[in-house]
């Protein structure tokens, strides 16, 4: 007489399971929410964690919001961010971005939140160092998103376009050791390609994002285009986008190029 199996039920697959059974058979990869209204429907739901994202613009086109708003997305979860500038001042960005709703004071006393004024040639000097400031901060509050704001003046600093790839080469491969998510801004014309400061920028970066903001007739309209993002399947198409009470919202919809009106 046969004897009769027991139904044992299927084991329970944990978050850690799933996510190892993810990478082991390729199909995605760990992706944190940006935080800006409707871009995480272009990218396949989020920027790759400890990814180093290009964010490109001309001035007025929303860099500064926009990483300021994916340290927020950020914050309210709880994650350690830090926020490195060369241009602006605590309390005047403190004041501006109180308008969307953002009390980084208060995030900051929290322990959460990091305002770090620092000059390019600080930077040049934390290369040279291996780290320096900015990589006391990140261990030892185990920072998990940075924006740097913005790498163009630091970029300016070298006249020979080799020393310009080697420092941008140095810089990238300091911010993959810290293992954080991090946007760097660059001032440029992403539309014509012909102001990033060195190609090594574009190469090293795991994704560009270009933000425009183009005279249409008597209005300045803003556009977002994902020009590229390592591992995902982006949207190829240009969207308006607005600056409004919470900061970056983008469209449902994609627009004609820009290039073309």
């Amino acid at each position: 007489m046969l004897k009769q199996k027991k139904n044992i039920p299927p084991k329970k697959r944990t978050k850690k399971d799933i996510s190892e059974k993810s990478i082991e058979n390729n199909n995605s990869m760990v992706r944190i929410t940006s935080g800006i209204g409707n871009l995480d429907k272009l990218i396949e739901g989020g920027i790759e964690k400890n990814s180093t994202n290009l964010l490109v613009g001309g001035s007025g086109s929303g860099k500064s919001i926009f990483g300021m708003q994916f340290l927020v997305e950020g914050l309210e979860k709880g994650e350690k961010c830090l926020y490195v500038t060369f241009e602006e001042k605590k309390g005047k960005f403190f004041r501006h971005m109180k308008r969307f709703g953002w009390d980084l004071e208060a995030y900051e006393k929290k322990g959460l939140f990091t305002f770090l004024e620092y000059t390019p040639v600080k930077v040049k000097t934390m290369l040279e160092e291996g780290g320096g400031t900015v990589e006391s901060i990140i261990r030892k509050q185990k920072t998990s998103r940075m924006v740097i704001d913005s790498i163009t003046s630091f970029a300016l600093l070298f006249d020979k376009e080799l020393a310009k790839r080697e420092a941008a080469l140095g810089l990238f491969n300091l911010i993959e050791k810290w293992e954080v998510t991090s946007i760097l801004t660059l001032e440029g014309k992403p539309l014509t390609g012909t102001e990033l400061n060195s190609r090594t920028l574009e190469f090293e970066s795991d994704s560009i994002i270009s933000l425009y903001f183009l005279r249409h007739k008597h209005l300045r309209k803003r556009f977002i285009e994902v020009l590229k993002m390592r591992g995902t399947n982006h949207s190829k198409e240009i969207y308006r986008f607005i600056i409004g009470n919470k900061g970056v919202t983008v469209a449902n919809k994609p627009t004609e190029n820009p290039l073309n009106k």
